[in-house]
């Protein structure tokens, strides 16, 4: 399997989760710029279906449901449970995302980590 690339949407596995981590398999946009790293492992954001409840809070961050991001129905990247996973946990690429929501997903990281520009 080729190593997955910033802005593209996998199936990741996350289980075994501990308490409220993201669960299950489900997608998750990679946000890692491909020049960093000697691991194998991949920094992500964990997607799952958008809540209008969500529109209250800048950590999530909306993506329509498109073929070209494989993702069948309106999403949201949870910048809050970005983590660092193995590449061993990656199951299927689905499609990618615009370099536009890349952006506004590094931005949400951004906001949780207290980064201000």
């Amino acid at each position: 399997m080729r190593k997955p690339r910033r802005g593209e949407v996998w199936l990741v596995s996350f289980d075994p989760s501990v308490g409220n981590e993201i669960q299950k398999v489900r997608p998750a946009l990679v946000v890692q710029d491909d020049s960093i790293g000697r691991l194998a492992l991949r920094i992500i954001v964990p997607v799952t279906e958008w809540q209008d409840r969500y529109q209250r809070f800048p950590w999530h961050t909306r993506l329509g449901a498109s073929k070209a991001n494989g993702l069948g129905k309106a999403s949201s990247a949870d910048a809050l449970q970005v983590k660092s996973v193995s590449e061993d946990r990656f199951l299927k690429l689905l499609g990618s995302v615009t370099q536009g929501e890349v952006d506004d997903v590094s931005a949400a990281i951004a906001l949780c980590v207290g980064y201000v520009q």
